[in-house]
């Protein structure tokens, strides 16, 4: 028994070198962040399958002024896919084939990844897997995308002492950020672009600010308002930074890093002006110290795409930890 023991021991053991093994000899995935490539046959790709990947992968992104794609995808044919094609970060390959099938593989060429792969014996096989299981897809290559994004913001941080003392949390920020407003419980810290700016706002309000009766996304609206009337001015008189009422923002609960919290995105405008823009506003649930603490991203870049902006500012956010 004791051989017995010692035996399945050893074994496990070289299994688990024989992985580690593996991972160290993967080389690193490479691609631009919300990138896809899609490996599929030139005529699929062309007829009803390729609609509908296209469909759901390049959807418009919720909470953009303009629409631009969930991903920008690159097409491959499966006799091109070797070398350097199998680095990507986020891959979907689709295949006709006589079983259907999904399979989502991490790692399979290169680290960190996603290789998604489908097959079906028809079109119409093929389009009902990727309509079941692109949900899950699309999530893991978000998930892949923020924690690589959080990956290159962690080479050059900014000092975030001053975010730890006035609102006992740490948030990775990159050194291109600098901070623009420091009051009693308001920062608001920005990033020159080109062409515009992107910003990160910091704050805090009581519990009771958000969830005074039942209408929560009304609450986050009006808190918003407030703060942005309070906050953030334009060069004109009487203009300020308010949720632009045409478009019902887009809302969702969540879990960051363990706290309830509010997910919402949507369209700022300045009040008496004509900018606006992108935003995405977290409320995060703080009983301990009986708060929801408050991290907004939001860019103006007029004429330009906002999409990846957008995603780096959600990356930092969901860098956040409570202290």
């Amino acid at each position: 028994m004791k051989r017995v023991v010692i035996l399945l021991f050893v074994a496990s053991l070289f299994i688990s070198c024989k992985e580690e093994k593996k991972e160290d000899l993967l080389k690193d995935s490479s691609g631009k962040i919300n990138h896809l490539s899609v490996i599929i046959e030139n005529q699929l790709w062309n007829g009803e399958v390729g609609d509908s990947i296209r469909n759901i992968y390049a959807a418009p992104v919720d909470g953009l002024p303009q629409e631009e794609p969930l991903f920008t995808i690159k097409q491959y044919a499966p006799n091109l896919f070797e070398g350097f094609m199998t680095n990507s970060r986020n891959i979907l390959v689709v295949l006709k084939k006589e079983e259907n099938n999904f399979e989502l593989v991490e790692n399979e060429f290169a680290k960190p990844q996603n290789v998604a792969h489908i097959t079906g014996n028809s079109v119409a096989e093929i389009v009902s897997l990727l309509a079941k299981h692109s949900p899950e897809i699309i999530t893991k290559f978000k998930q892949t995308d923020i924690a690589e994004n959080q990956r290159r913001i962690s080479k050059s941080l900014l000092n975030d002492s001053k975010i730890r003392k006035k609102f006992k949390a740490s948030l990775n920020l990159p050194t291109a950020y600098r901070f623009i407003i420091e009051e009693d419980k308001f920062f608001w810290i920005r990033k020159e672009l080109p062409s515009g700016n992107a910003s990160i706002l910091i704050y805090e309000v009581p519990l009771n600010t958000i969830q005074k009766d039942t209408n929560t996304v009304a609450n986050i609206i009006q808190m918003r308002d407030s703060i942005g009337q309070k906050h953030i001015e334009g060069t004109l008189p009487n203009t300020y930074m308010i949720t632009q009422a045409a478009y019902s923002p887009y809302f969702f609960n969540i879990m960051l890093n363990g706290k309830k919290t509010f997910e919402t995105k949507g369209t700022w405008e300045l009040k008496n002006d004509f900018m606006a823009g992108p935003f995405i506003n977290y409320a995060i649930r703080d009983e301990k110290n009986n708060r929801y603490l408050v991290i907004e991203g939001f860019c103006y870049n007029p004429s330009m795409a906002k999409r990846d902006i957008m995603h780096e500012l959600e990356s930092i956010i969901k860098s956040v930890k409570l202290l």
